[in-house]
């Protein structure tokens, strides 16, 4: 189990052996704060195989570090590592399997979840009786502070301030008191020697002071049940999974929890600082963290999947764009470099050569606003449409508009049936379809060299061009990106007669065209 902190190591070392305390398994702990001795009798237990859990921080990815017989690879607040540290973790062992557990993962492996490289799952469900925390951003104020703390203290609860500034760190500690005369004030930071640093924790965990004054050492992963209120100093420095992280130290229980985003004015902050803490006041819910995720996907771009980067450069182009351009760059790899290793994997397969036909047309095909007047409702019904994959849900799709807005307008009966046109053209390899002047023109694929043109369904759709001369003709036409070939049918007056024009070629890639 990978952990990115000494003290929470520390704390799963606690909670692993306590709940595993009935099972035959010895579970065991690297961190800096173990002595030398301790270290090298660990190691040398986990290469004989005697230790089954090991619990560390980035020292479980050195050289010396050797397993037995590595099976699960746990990373604990993922967000916490770079890029180095994941590829070293793969070149442990190749065939481990890795769960990797963050409430907000970085842009780079959400994108990578998203695009399905790896699978994601969203745990939604919170435990019982939990609440939601209350967010405030608020200013600098002494008045805010001292009620906040006195009201946790006299629920019996205790206050996490974060400063995350060493050097003045004292003196956040000193007001803190002055504010709060009665509280008992305790002071962590990561610069602390560790048997004191851990002893702090134990301290504050047990419930012996009341407001722990540190920087962002208790971030990652921290358990502190009673604690239920927490103040972040200068939000504005911080990160947007930083600070969701810090707000998660607090809400551990079934009381209600709150926490202070200190800031200076919205004015004087960057544009970037504005969108994160706007974020973190939309999304107060139970497991927001992936929306959360999301929202920094779109604030900081999705980075470099195969190098270092681990955000950035979507901004640029947006993300939709971004998104067709990386299926459409692995496509291109999985059929030229790689394309012997895919054979391999995915066996022989029927290959989709288009992805998604265009068309363009001058016949109507829309919701008109007279049929559904609500704009949003509109968008909503052409996304929902965009994903009908087949007959049988598109029937469902019309049945369900006729039962909500009426009988189907021609505009709509159009739409409708040019869905069903793109799943024809799309099945013989046209990229683009043209319907205007009474002519229906479709593009083949633009790529002379695919192999689309030795593909059975072109070899279907030739032989029959060439026993139907009347119905259809095949031409050639020179364009900026060089010759194409075109699929062209004469007398196209309406929707209807393309769809019956087309309908011919249905299903062309597993039955013959019929006569």
């Amino acid at each position: 189990v990978l952990v990115p902190t000494t003290i929470l190591a520390f704390q799963h070392d606690r909670t692993f052996k306590e709940r595993l305390k009935e099972m035959p398994v010895t579970v065991d702990y690297l961190n800096r704060f173990r002595t030398a001795k301790e270290r090298r009798e660990t190691l040398e237990n986990l290469v004989s195989g005697k230790v089954d859990i090991i619990i560390g921080t980035h020292q479980l990815v050195n050289k010396n570090v050797k397993f037995k017989d590595l099976g699960l690879l746990i990373v604990d607040e993922e967000q916490k590592f770079g890029v180095s540290v994941k590829d070293k973790l793969k070149a442990i062992k190749e065939n481990v399997d890795v769960l990797t557990l963050t409430a907000t993962p970085i842009p780079r492996t959400l994108q990578f979840s998203l695009m399905a490289a790896r699978d994601l799952s969203v745990i939604n469900t919170p435990p019982p009786n939990r609440y939601p925390i209350e967010s405030q951003v608020i200013r600098f104020s002494e008045e805010v502070i001292r009620a906040a703390i006195r009201y946790e203290i006299e629920r019996g609860g205790q206050v996490f301030f974060i400063h995350n500034r060493i050097e003045n760190i004292k003196e956040v500690a000193g007001m803190v008191q002055r504010l709060v005369p009665d509280a008992k004030v305790g002071i962590g930071h990561g610069q602390m020697e560790g048997k004191k640093l851990e002893q702090l924790m134990l301290s504050f965990m047990n419930g012996e002071f009341d407001v722990l004054v540190s920087t962002t050492i208790v971030e990652s992963g921290l358990d502190v049940t009673n604690a239920n209120t927490i103040f972040i100093n200068n939000a504005n420095n911080f990160g947007l999974s930083d600070l969701h992280q810090m707000r998660g130290r607090v809400g551990r229980s079934n009381k209600k929890a709150f926490c202070f985003f200190i800031t200076p004015p919205y004015d004087v902050m960057t544009t970037d600082a504005r969108k994160r803490i706007e974020a973190l006041e939309q999304f107060t819910a139970l497991g927001s963290g992936f929306n959360i995720a999301m929202k920094d996907l779109e604030i900081r771009g999705a980075g470099d999947l195969l190098g270092g980067e681990q955000s950035g450069f979507i901004n640029e182009i947006g993300f939709e764009t971004y998104q067709k351009i990386l299926a459409e760059a692995i496509e291109e790899l999985k059929e030229n470099e790689f394309k012997e290793l895919y054979e391999e994997v995915e066996g022989h397969h029927d290959k989709i050569f288009v992805k998604e036909t265009q068309i363009d047309s001058d016949f109507e095909l829309l919701f008109p606003d007279d049929y559904i007047n609500n704009i949003t409702e509109r968008l909503t019904l052409y996304t929902d449409l965009n994903q009908v994959k087949e007959e049988a849900g598109l029937q469902k799709f019309e049945a369900d508009l006729i039962d909500r807005f009426g009988e189907l307008p021609t505009q709509v009966e159009d739409l409708l049936n040019s869905v069903r046109i793109k799943w024809i053209a799309t099945d013989i390899g046209l990229e683009k379809i043209v319907m205007k002047k009474g002519k229906l023109v479709g593009y083949f694929v633009a790529d002379q060299q695919s192999a689309f043109y030795q593909s059975t369904a072109f070899t279907k759709v030739l032989q029959f061009v060439q026993t139907h001369p009347k119905h259809c003709k095949i031409k050639e036409k020179q364009t900026r990106n060089g010759l194409r070939l075109l699929l062209v049918f004469d007398k196209i007056t309406s929707v209807d007669k393309a769809l019956d024009a087309l309908g011919v070629f249905e299903n062309v890639t597993e039955t013959e065209v019929s006569n």
